[in-house]
């Protein structure tokens, strides 16, 4: 069997960032180089080609993130039926992912500790959906605020829970049930298709975020969306109203399950707040007590009392 050559896996990708762009030629090269790993794992091929210093990985690439503004953001969760207008209440104010919102159960809110504990997705896997772990398999609290703590329980006491039963992780899985707080009228859990064309669309089309829907040939409503205004738009909320209140890239990247704080800062680094008025006022705080620590050895060695005041004549420290 012939061996796949390092600088064949660069004109390969070279090929992919051409025809379809670098975020899918890096994806295909994660697969590749997962596959290779396994060959070499396997004793199936001596070393992983992927590795050679010829092949350069795909970069990440982040267009730049635009959060959408508190009034956007009301007109939507208001758009939603009753039964649903907490999901995008949490997106917008917990940060979860869709599926997370999915598979939120009411043992996953702690009334007393004030956290949700994200611990499940409602996830597709083919045609098929089950429970599964958060994204990059990672468990984690988010602080649930009073007011959604407020919404959570209304929601609750009006509409109750779901028992819903999947697979876990996979399609043949052991089967889990949980007390969903979301669920279709019928009983069946939500998922994220029909949900985007029953809810979402129709919720974002009235409050002006996407044009109202043209019909078919067969009389289908259609809308025109992309990836911008999907139910993640939630999430990048989220962050903008936790960073221009103080919360650093660590904490927010922890609340929202990203696998590395440094993927955080570099899709949210332009939303952070300009420190510039901040490290002046800090660095001027610490410039005053070592101009009065100075102040006060003069007086010490001089023997002058406390009425003594510096030349105004500026700065001391000048």
């Amino acid at each position: 069997m012939k061996s796949i050559l390092p600088s064949e896996i660069a004109v390969w990708l070279t090929q992919l960032i051409e025809t379809y762009g670098p975020s899918t030629a890096r994806s295909a090269f994660l697969v590749l180089n997962g596959c290779l790993e396994l060959a070499t794992a396997d004793e199936l091929i001596k070393r992983n080609p992927a590795r050679s210093r010829t092949v350069k990985k795909p970069a990440r690439r982040f267009s730049k993130v635009v959060a959408w503004s508190d009034d956007t953001v009301e007109r939507i969760i208001a758009a939603h039926p009753g039964r649903y207008r907490l999901a995008p209440t949490v997106g917008s104010a917990a940060g979860l992912r869709q599926g997370e919102i999915f598979g939120l159960s009411v043992e996953d809110f702690d009334f007393d500790e004030m956290v949700i504990r994200v611990r499940r997705q409602v996830k597709r896997l083919g045609k098929e959906w089950v429970f599964a772990l958060p994204k990059n398999d990672k468990e984690r609290e988010v602080p649930l605020p009073p007011r959604l703590a407020g919404l959570a329980k209304e929601h609750l006491e009006t509409f109750g829970t779901t028992l819903i039963s999947m697979p876990w992780e996979r399609v043949d899985g052991d089967l889990q049930e949980h007390e969903l707080l979301f669920a279709w009228s019928d009983g069946r859990a939500l998922h994220a298709d029909l949900y985007n064309l029953l809810v979402w669309k129709p919720a974002i089309s009235a409050a002006g975020v996407i044009p109202p829907p043209e019909r078919d040939a067969r009389g289908r409503r259609r809308y025109k969306s992309d990836n911008t205004t999907g139910m993640h738009a939630l999430r990048h909320y989220y962050a903008s109203v936790t960073l221009s209140d103080g919360i650093n890239i660590k904490e927010l990247s922890e609340y929202l399950g990203h696998h590395d704080p440094g993927f955080t800062l570099q899709m949210y680094t332009h939303m952070l707040p300009s420190s510039h008025e901040r490290a002046r006022q800090a660095v001027d705080r610490r410039l005053a007590r070592l101009d009065l620590r100075l102040t006060e050895q003069r007086r010490s060695r001089l023997q002058i009392g406390p009425e003594y005041e510096p030349p105004d004549n500026g700065p001391s420290l000048l």
